[in-house]
């Protein structure tokens, strides 16, 4: 670059009499401007229709409702509980190296993710129709009508279905785990399942609860299908209502209020784990989840060779000796 000469005239290559401009974002504005519109009008429809926001406030603490809400919850921990458990069974079994346990588990995933929500609840509902008795011949035995009641084929149907997706969830976090790991357990003697139980589910943990959680706030939204066979939750309830007092869309804005609060509240749970996992992001990946046995997959690998040569007595390494210096 040339320098300015000496009599103070200006470089051809300066740049400080040229002034920043901000480029324009004409779409920005006009998408934010579109959004407003929008959402104005959404906001004028709801306030100059024929709403009686009183009886919207009326409901919203009403014992029915509330009623219907704690069965939403309940029925959420429940079925989430029975789909956990389903899902790390099926995606142990698919893993396995047994063929019968293998297709079992595949055809279980394929039907249960291929078939509509809807109609497994219809089918477990109307499962006497099939098996009028249920039980031991010979020992004991109950009619199906009396044992499939609404709740119990709510959460065998949310649970089961909840199984198959959880599986897949599970198997991904099964595989993201360093090969190493495994062999580095079976050379000290581990088996299979202790070494899943102890070395690998552990560590799996860090990618399967990130989407267990989108699960369960699918899961608080699913219930609402329930109320086709009859099971008391908050739409179930609402819809009661409004068929006797003609108050649809108030009843609707009120089991819609408790659905975002209960889904709000998932959000903000997930939202302060965030916050102290970036207190403790000095840690290295994963170990906010993990105990402090387990370590990196390269740590252990090298640690379990250097446990195999002495358990095998080798000699250690020799080091080279320094080149002999010149006199």
């Amino acid at each position: 670059m040339t320098s300015a000469g000496s009599d103070g005239a200006a470089s051809p290559y300066s740049v400080a009499h040229l002034h920043h401009v901000r480029r324009p974002h004409y779409g920005r504005w006009l998408a934010a401007g579109l959004i407003l519109v929008a959402f104005a009008a959404v906001v004028k429809a709801f306030v100059e229709g024929q709403i009686a926001w009183n009886v919207v406030a009326q409901f919203l603490t009403a014992q029915a409702i509330l009623s219907g809400l704690v069965n939403t919850i309940v029925m959420t921990f429940w079925a989430m509980g029975l789909g956990i458990v389903l899902g790390i069974l099926f995606a142990i079994m698919v893993m396995s190296p047994n063929p019968v346990l293998r297709s079992v588990s595949v055809f279980y995933i394929w039907f249960f993710r291929g078939t509509p929500l809807l109609l497994q609840l219809l089918l477990w509902f109307n499962l006497a129709l099939v098996l009028p008795r249920l039980g031991i011949p010979g020992l004991f035995w109950f009619r199906t009508v009396d044992v499939m009641t609404p709740f119990v084929a709510t959460l065998l149907g949310l649970g089961i279905n909840q199984g198959a997706y959880t599986a897949e969830v599970v198997r991904g976090g099964i595989l993201s785990v360093d090969r190493g790991q495994s062999e580095a357990a079976k050379t000290i003697g581990m088996t299979r399942l202790t070494t899943l139980r102890r070395i690998v589910l552990p560590q799996a943990m860090r990618v399967i609860l990130p989407p267990i959680g989108n699960e369960v706030i699918s899961m608080v939204k699913l219930t609402s299908i329930a109320s086709v066979i009859q099971y008391a939750e908050i739409l179930r309830n609402a819809q009661t209502i409004y068929f006797a007092n003609a108050r649809v869309i108030e009843l609707l804005i009120v089991a819609a209020f408790w659905y975002l609060a209960v889904v709000t509240g998932r959000y903000l749970a997930r939202s302060g784990t965030c916050r102290d996992r970036l207190r403790h992001r000095s840690l290295g990946v994963g170990q906010e989840y993990l105990p402090a046995v387990h370590q990196p997959a390269r740590a252990r690998r090298w640690r379990c060779h250097l446990g195999g040569r002495r358990s095998r007595r080798l000699p250690p390494r020799r080091r080279r000796a320094p080149p002999a210096q010149r006199p």
